[in-house]
């Protein structure tokens, strides 16, 4: 799957995501929750999870000090999709990361899309370029050697195996 083509058409989908978690009536609800994003190189992962649907952040960094991060996951009304979203808050992140991977387990990805930079106060969001990074059903990830290691925020819509009685 990739990120779809054409700036009108990533605009759309960067608006449908907070729709989706702002409406979104799971038994559990729609979450947000803050983690650090921990420099020094190590592999660290963090999980959400919304009934039978999980969104893991798997990442390693250098430079600089932890950063707050918030991982935002939701269900939409109809069931239909997951959404998740991880992100700085401030923006842009100093850190000099080496990987990512965004992974959801209970649906596969309709969109995903990495960005070196997020919107705030009065900025937008600035995309990766699509060879710095990978979509597949299950994750969006660096590429090898091709990734600048400038990461801010993550987001990716799932659709789920519901199926209508």
């Amino acid at each position: 799957m990739a990120a779809p083509s054409g700036v009108g058409a990533w605009r759309l989908w960067a608006g449908l995501v907070p729709v989706l978690l702002l409406f979104a009536t799971a038994e559990e609800g729609p979450s947000t929750a803050e983690f650090d994003v921990r420099p020094g190189g190590m592999v660290h992962s963090f999980s959400r999870s919304l009934g039978e649907y999980t969104c893991t952040f798997t990442y390693a960094s250098q430079g600089g000090t932890n950063e707050q991060w918030q991982m935002s996951i939701g269900v939409s009304e109809d069931n239909k999709l997951f959404s998740c979203s991880v992100w700085r808050p401030q923006g842009k992140s100093y850190l000099f990361f080496t990987q990512f991977k965004a992974e959801v387990k209970g649906a596969k990805i309709e969109y995903g899309m990495a960005y070196s930079q997020a919107a705030t106060g009065g900025q937008s969001d600035v995309p990766l370029k699509a060879e710095e990074f990978e979509i597949t059903e299950t994750t969006v990830a660096h590429k090898e050697g091709k990734f600048r290691s400038e990461l801010s925020k993550l987001m990716i819509v799932a659709k789920t195996p519901h199926d209508e009685l």
